[in-house]
């Protein structure tokens, strides 16, 4: 893909999904300011690498019911913004709350959001156990290539509203992680619900498996969650 076949891209992504029509333009906007950025935000320097690895990645979340009917988002760990920013894109009546406790990277989340004119996106400068408490008013959490699952569900399970779902992104089907999120699920208020499959991700000569574990608030989360800081890495609830 040429640099000049990114808006061309962007249009087909925002017909399959379904986009806004100021959608394509906002994401090309965001993937701009991710290249001209000199911080450390993520290893995809190029806006056509851009496309396939963080675009259109983000937005097979719309692939879930939940999240297409969402009123409040709370993307944990959003990194260089994704999915939080696509999904911002494709759901402007949404509220979507980026959270990142790296300073660097929040100063360029706000900077991204400002330039692409999303003003559904909230950053949100801390630790996910820190914040978590008193924000149980989410009805979808989103996590994309932050921890394992039992270490997402502690996370996510404070924040959600009940009947609210846990949309994690993986690769690779690990039965011992599922086995691990599914117990640690029944800790803190949740059930797993669903994995959903996705169409492989071409990586040079290899095809990378995904997919999206859904995970369901069925009922209230123990008020001993979220744990202190850093603890639910230290000891998850199962493995």
């Amino acid at each position: 893909m040429k640099r000049s076949d990114v808006p061309t891209r962007l249009t087909e992504l925002a017909a399959e999904y379904a986009l806004p029509a100021d959608a394509p333009a906002q994401l090309e906007a965001i993937l701009d300011a991710m290249v001209s950025e000199h911080a450390s935000i993520t290893t995809v320097r190029d806006p056509m690498d851009g496309v396939e690895r963080h675009v259109e990645d983000a937005l097979t979340g719309l692939r879930v019911p939940a999240v297409r009917t969402a009123g409040t988002i709370a993307d944990l760990g959003a990194g260089a913004g994704f999915p939080g920013f696509a999904l911002a894109a494709a759901l402007p009546e949404t509220q979507v709350r980026l959270v990142e406790s790296v300073a660097r990277k929040c100063a360029f989340l706000e900077r991204a959001a400002h330039t692409a004119g999303l003003r559904n996106v909230e950053i949100v400068s801390d630790r996910v156990e820190a914040w978590a408490a008193g924000h149980d008013a989410h009805d979808v959490v989103t996590a994309r290539a932050l921890a394992a699952l039992p270490v997402l569900v502690e996370y996510a399970a404070p924040l959600l509203v009940e009947g609210g779902t846990l949309v994690a992104w993986k690769g690779r089907r690990d039965p011992q992680e599922e086995q691990a999120g599914d117990e640690a699920a029944a800790l803190v208020g949740l059930s797993a619900h669903e994995v959903v499959a996705l169409p492989p991700r071409q990586d040079g000569q290899d095809e990378l498996e995904r997919r999206l574990y859904l995970y369901v608030k069925v009922g209230p989360t123990p008020e001993r969650f979220p744990r202190r800081v850093g603890v639910a890495r230290k000891r998850p609830l199962a493995s």
